[in-house]
């Protein structure tokens, strides 16, 4: 996809509003100009608040401030935050720890077939996979991660091509609220 764009110089991505792709000097660079749809879908702001309901419980309890919420048929069916240092496990990022719930809950086996996963930052390469793999059809997240994303940011393992499932990708709801969690988590961190 990256190929394309930078052969054609700028060119519309779906699942992303209509928006714009340029290729950009940087991530930060992405990340001034990306601009998210004007407006959104009501329920992907409600349940947007609730995953930043969750990033606001892990930022509590000394965690990276991410919430993860997994939706089907309009009903929350898992909602979860990261916990990685709390329960030294690596992989107890918050879209991982909804999709297990998930996956117990709806006893549909592995397969979160019509679900979407909001979250308040972009996934990293490990949590993409797990999306691709669930099956699950959707993702929502308010901000990217240019250091770390790979739906959109570093790569795009969502919806890449090659693989047998991939998601439609909406992304920059509540933006502003989720990156200022972050930005203020990590400043009282280093002071």
């Amino acid at each position: 996809m990256r190929a394309l764009a930078a052969a054609a110089g700028s060119a519309k991505q779906p699942g992303r509003g209509g928006a714009d792709l340029h290729l950009f000097e940087s991530p930060e660079e992405a990340l001034k100009t990306a601009s998210p749809p004007e407006r959104f879908p009501a329920v992907d702001e409600q349940f947007m608040d609730v995953a930043l309901a969750e990033a606001r419980k892990a930022a509590e309890i000394g965690e990276v401030p991410v919430g993860a919420v997994v939706v089907r048929d309009g009903e929350i069916v898992a909602r979860a935050h990261n916990r990685r240092e709390i329960d030294g496990d690596p992989m107890a990022h918050a879209e991982i720890l909804a999709l297990r719930q998930a996956t117990a809950a709806t006893h549909d086996g592995w397969r979160l077939l019509g679900t979407t996963l909001y979250v308040t930052l972009e996934p990293c390469a490990m949590c993409a996979g797990a999306l691709v793999n669930a099956r699950v059809d959707t993702l929502v997240f308010a901000t990217r991660d240019p250091k770390a994303g790979f739906c959109g940011s570093l790569a795009d393992l969502v919806r890449d091509p090659r693989l047998n499932h991939r998601l439609t990708v909406r992304e920059g709801i509540r933006r502003d609220e989720a990156s200022e969690m972050l930005r203020s988590f990590f400043r009282r961190l280093r002071s």
